[in-house]
């Protein structure tokens, strides 16, 4: 059976491999080459992964990352496309859901979202509740670094505080939207903001949320 983050997983590949090596994307400083090559680290070296999280492991994984984007184009596309290795983790079914949903999902936007042609993509409710249920329970996570108070609301009223302070901002949207705002993508994100006009401003440039 097909489940959401494998879906997301063909999306991305079909994706990256239609704008090619060197198309821009959401994330600061990467060309998809790079955010293929951050695809597969993540997967396949999670020794050098955990320098995402882990500071004093940035230059191994930068090295991992240098590495795998020295790999002709084409093969990082299959990499990502066929999945982990055979003993990863993340071949398990639950773990693969709870892990890659998100982020295939975020990653599939900073793909389609960085090209001036692009268009809303529509998401059926099933997999937005798959991704409020998901953001509900890292929303403090996301949200940590915010320099306001931070309130995620759906439009059917269901909220998620992200980060606790005054004044308060309260983001509304489709889960979807509300991810990829709490994901350091505000400005790509089809929400409102209701607030303090100055901590909207501060929201909308603060570089600290998400991972």
């Amino acid at each position: 059976m097909s489940t959401f983050a494998k879906r997301e997983r063909l999306l991305l590949a079909d994706l990256l491999e239609a704008a090619g090596p060197d198309a821009p994307t959401l994330c600061e400083g990467w060309r998809t080459r790079d955010l293929a090559a951050h695809v597969v680290v993540r997967e396949r070296r999670p020794d050098a992964a955990a320098g995402i999280l882990i500071k004093p492991l940035a230059p191994r994984l930068d090295k991992a990352m240098e590495e795998f984007a020295a790999k002709p184009y084409e093969e990082l596309i299959q990499l990502i496309r066929t999945g982990p290795p055979r003993f990863s983790p993340f071949q398990l079914k639950q773990i693969d859901e709870a892990s890659n949903t998100i982020e295939f999902y975020v990653h599939t936007e900073d793909v389609r979202r960085a090209q001036p042609d692009w268009t809303p993509r529509e998401l059926d409710p099933v997999f937005q509740d798959a991704l409020w249920s998901r953001l509900e329970r890292s929303a403090r996570l996301m949200g940590r670094g915010a320099p306001t108070g931070l309130v995620l609301r759906r439009p059917n009223g269901q909220t998620a505080v992200a980060h606790r302070g005054t004044p308060v901002v309260t983001v509304t949207g489709e889960p979807s939207e509300l991810l990829l705002f709490s994901y350091g993508r505000q400005s790509a994100a089809d929400v409102e903001l209701d607030g303090d006009k100055d901590a909207i401003a501060k929201l909308h440039e603060t570089k600290q949320l998400g991972i």
